[in-house]
């Protein structure tokens, strides 16, 4: 079979693999679409384990089921996520299940940027979901980072009313955008360096928009009555982005981390100013079971709209192109389709 094997975010090349076959307990699937997520193009990240095969947005076919699976069938359409928790360890049991130490070694084989991935049993169980006949495949592979968004905000405690600044309106950005609509929050504002960006975030719902190379405390200040924002979620791993959030977030409130510094970059924190001000800081990472169900659930309902964000869809000989565009900015999300 056909696999996009990555060696940096400039050299992902098409090769071939021997195709895997499902064992007891796993699926083998046919991927019929798999996104490029952000953290795929984090070189700093990713270039330690090259090659590999990454992709992990992914919904398709089951073309093989292994002895002793239930609840599902060849011809079954699924997504499945990668990473998946035990359900048993202190970690679980504490509802901080994306800590658990099973969520961060499991994964399926190859990766989504492939013809055929096998499913481990345990992210068979734990991690697959029917696709209703309603939700395409290219909204299927969209289950996965709305629900890594939707444990943020729970972790955020975002609620109706609350006032909204979310700063980087790439794809995690749009969805952190179109969420706090959907539960009712008066008024979101988005920021970015790129025009088209903010463009697209006012096409998801924000209520307005700020170019984050301007005084984005002052210009928040400007579009909200005179305040700051009840909740700030910082989806850009620019360095600026982190400083601005501490800056742009009001007293009682909330700031989330929902993206990361480089592991050599450091944010100095004014801890005098976050304590006078009851200000928290939390972060997220992953999603769990129930996170995709409550995706999945949104995506069908139409509560969260998401097919309208894929801007590029490529087969998979034409992957590096689709690396290119992402990373280059001049996508909001693509699609690799193996059978395209």
């Amino acid at each position: 079979m056909k696999v996009a094997m990555y060696y940096s975010n400039s050299d992902v090349r098409l090769e071939e693999m021997k195709k895997p076959k499902a064992g007891k307990g796993e699926i083998l699937l046919k991927v019929m679409a798999s996104g490029i997520c952000g953290s795929d193009i984090m070189e700093w990240y990713r270039i330690k384990k090259a090659p590999l095969v990454l992709g992990h947005e992914v919904a398709g076919d089951i073309a093989e089921v292994g002895e002793g699976v239930t609840g599902f069938r060849v011809g079954d359409r699924v997504t499945v996520t990668h990473h998946v928790p035990c359900g048993d360890c202190n970690y679980c049991r504490d509802d901080n299940s994306t800590m658990c130490e099973t969520l961060r070694t499991t994964k399926f084989y190859p990766g989504g940027f492939s013809e055929y991935l096998r499913v481990p049993g345990i992210n068979v169980k734990k991690g697959t979901l029917i696709l209703p006949k309603s939700v395409s495949y290219n909204e299927g592979t969209f289950v996965e980072p709305l629900g890594c968004v939707i444990r943020g905000q729970r972790k955020a405690q975002v609620k109706k009313n609350h006032n909204v600044l979310v700063l980087g309106s790439g794809l995690s950005g749009l969805l952190h955008i179109k969420l706090a609509k959907a539960i009712g929050c008066r008024n979101v504002i988005a920021t970015d360096v790129s025009a088209d960006r903010r463009k697209a975030a006012l096409k998801s719902g924000a209520d307005s928009v700020i170019d984050a190379n301007e005084n984005v405390p002052e210009k928040l200040m400007e579009l909200n009555n005179g305040r700051l924002a009840d909740r700030v979620i910082v989806c850009t791993g620019a360095a600026q982005a982190f400083g601005q959030a501490l800056e742009s977030v009001d007293r009682g409130g909330t700031v989330l981390f929902f993206a990361s510094m480089k592991p050599d970059e450091r944010l100095p924190v004014p801890v005098e100013h976050l304590w006078k001000n009851g200000i928290s800081i939390v972060t997220t990472y992953a999603a769990d079971m129930k996170d995709l169900q409550d995706a999945l659930r949104l995506i069908e309902e139409k509560t969260v709209t998401v097919g309208d964000m894929v801007t590029h869809e490529l087969p998979l000989e034409k992957i590096g192109e689709g690396f290119r565009l992402f990373a280059s900015g001049k996508s909001i999300k693509v699609i690799i389709k193996p059978y395209q």
